[in-house]
């Protein structure tokens, strides 16, 4: 079992903690296969003396009747000892509900005595009734006889519940909360919903804004120049302390504090900051450190719209040349010109935003400026001409990004299909996140009639090990089910699965989980590589703490190394199997030629490689008597 977030009963006489059985798979949490795997929680209590029995012995359900005495060790029952593990629990929010040291109660001035028999103790681990499974996120200290529990995990936060050990159920406390810190005596308690906090009591559930702290009135003063010398020997200390391995990959470390720390007077901007930061990065020669944000300068953004369309200038005036749908089955990517009723073409001229006309060489951003999200008027027409003109309304979107990125995967797989005449699958992994994950699932067992794959992980950002896309694509067909019912076609075992050759297509800028992902493939043998050269940025990033302005600064904190313990693909990168460069002319032709590499192989590899299903058996006969009786 996982077990996490112990917090002490004001009594001293419980230690609650939340515990989990089903956790397994998501120890594994660098994995894809962690993806997807629910797991769900219970409130345990320990019972810290020996004789303390359990407070949720069976109670006489009579009027005016005393507790029952005997029975079982509780009506939680005794668990089974659980145990915790290291790195197991999640925290909520910002950290999540501290524990605190409340070890005193608000009645005494002394904090109470606490025996712990240590002896069988496992024995008297019981389970709190009343409180249903859910994926709880951590446990804050309350009064005697309580405690808060947090349900959801996530930046989120979620609902902050009361659980009572003598009534033997939870109530809501606070709807929503992302960070939760209670007072040494358990009589307040701090809690953020959004960008508000509140102190509330912690007898009973807040109302309305009870407790809302205002902080109109707060100020900092900041030192730019004295905050640029802290975070720029932090960034140094990081690296130092949370770099995969000790050494700093050879660089004189503190010869390169000095070397950079030398520029500190001259850096007047966080811009310049950044620019010596990554500089002094730069020395270890690691992929993933990255220098992000810090305290800039707020800037108002446009809100300039899209229209999900391309403008070509066409005789002084802009004609739609593409209107983007966003896909069949995309939900909430449709593009804005693309919705059924709309009345504009491919071809109508866009003559006029909101009254305000519209001619080359004006640019027809400017016009959009401020249009994302809200209604505007469209007028267009088949020409130039005013006399046909018709007015849309139209909502413009402020990113249009999806709708084309769909746009680019149909003709990708459309080129495959016709190349290959529909025997090979083409799929598109973004990342090896959960995009990667979403398009994977979406994408391949879609296509479980064809003969073959095309994977296609070019400009792959990276994300999880992805260790499921690559065991899913290692299947194979190991018999079938007969099925009686439409065509009688035989089910295969196992069922979601595309049988048959697969190739992968990779480019230099796949990287990270990018690389991994072809490597993967690669030491399974799933098949051959066709592109180029991955980018070479196989280390992880975790745990490095930000920098005091709000800015980040990452010193890698995992390398990785092979079975053969040698250090590999960082630095390096996954070769192909099949070199082919995407070089300008033929892209700007409309050709593809790694795409186009990648189908020829998997063709050749069909004449080999194709996977032939078998037709149902003739009905088998098992009837027998003894004796071969009649």
């Amino acid at each position: 079992s996982d077990a996490i977030t112990p917090v002490w009963d004001a009594s001293g006489r419980y230690l609650y903690f939340l515990t989990s059985t089903d956790y397994g798979l998501n120890t594994g949490w660098l994995d894809m296969t962690s993806y997807d795997r629910p797991v769900t929680r219970a409130l345990y209590l320990a019972l810290l003396d020996e004789d303390e029995p359990s407070p949720f012995l069976p109670r006489s359900d009579e009027e005016g009747g005393e507790d029952d005495d005997g029975g079982d060790e509780g009506a939680g029952g005794s668990g089974d000892g659980a145990r915790g593990s290291n790195g197991g629990g999640r925290g909520a929010g910002d950290g999540g509900p501290g524990s605190g040291d409340g070890a005193s109660r608000s009645d005494q001035e002394a904090a109470p005595v606490v025996e712990i028999d240590f002896e069988d103790i496992a024995r008297r681990i019981i389970d709190a009734p009343g409180l249903p499974l859910e994926d709880y996120a951590g446990l804050a200290p309350g009064p005697g006889g309580t405690v808060f529990v947090m349900e959801g995990g996530g930046f989120g936060g979620g609902k902050l519940l009361k659980y009572s050990v003598e009534d033997r159920e939870a109530e809501d406390f606070v709807e929503q909360a992302t960070a939760v810190t209670v007072s040494h005596d358990r009589e307040h308690l701090l809690f953020r919903t959004g960008a508000n906090w509140r102190v509330v009591g912690t007898a009973r559930a807040p109302g309305g804004n009870d407790g809302q702290l205002d902080l109109d009135g707060m100020r900092v003063r900041v030192e730019p120049t004295a905050e640029y010398a802290q975070m720029l020997r932090d960034g140094w200390r990081f690296m130092r302390a949370f770099l995969y391995v000790d050494n700093q990959h050879g660089a004189p470390w503190d010869d390169v504090w000095d070397w950079y720390s030398a520029w500190l007077p001259d850096v007047r901007h966080r811009s310049d900051f950044n620019q010596l930061l990554d500089m002094l990065s730069g020395e270890i020669a690691v992929g993933h450190s990255y220098v992000r944000g810090g305290d800039y300068p707020e800037l108002d953004n446009p809100r300039t719209g899209l229209l999900g369309a391309d403008l070509e200038e066409d005789g002084g005036f802009y004609r739609i040349t593409r209107i983007y749908d966003g896909g069949d089955w995309t939900p909430g990517t449709a593009g804005p010109l693309s919705i059924p009723g709309m009345d504009v073409e491919e071809g109508d001229y866009l003559l006029a935003v909101d009254g305000a006309a519209l001619m080359a060489p004006a640019n027809p951003f400017e016009l959009l400026e401020g249009t994302a999200g809200r209604a505007i008027t469209l007028t267009v027409g088949p020409s130039p001409s005013m006399d046909e003109t018709r007015n849309i309304i139209v909502e413009p979107v402020a990113n249009e990004g999806i709708v084309r990125r769909w746009a680019w995967v149909a003709a990708n797989q459309a080129r495959v299909d016709e190349m290959s005449g529909g025997r090979l699958a083409y799929v598109w992994l973004p990342n090896t996140g959960q995009g990667g994950y979403q398009y994977f699932n979406r994408m391949y067992y879609a296509q479980q009639n064809r003969e073959g794959a095309v994977i296609d992980e070019r400009n792959n950002g990276g994300g999880s090990a992805a260790d499921y896309i690559v065991d899913m694509l290692d299947r194979e067909l190991t018999g079938y089910f007969n099925s009686r019912a439409g065509d009688r076609k035989p089910w295969t075992q196992p069922m979601a699965a595309l049988f048959g050759p697969k190739v992968m297509v990779i480019n230099e800028r796949a990287g990270s989980g990018g690389d991994l992902l072809p490597y993967l493939f690669r030491f399974k043998g799933v098949g051959p590589l066709v592109g180029t050269k991955t980018w070479g940025g196989l280390v992880g990033t975790w745990d490095t703490p930000p920098l005091i302005d709000g800015g980040g600064f990452v010193a890698p904190r995992g390398g990785f190394f092979d079975v053969n313990g040698e250090w590999a693909v960082e630095a390096e990168g996954v070769a192909p199997d099949i070199e082919v460069r995407n070089d300008p002319a033929p892209v700007i032709a409309g050709g593809d030629p790694q795409l186009e590499a990648a189908v020829h192989e998997a063709l050749r590899l069909l004449e080999t490689q194709r996977v032939t299903f078998e037709d149902e058996p003739p009905p088998p006969v098992r009837y027998r008597r003894p004796g071969g009786g009649q």
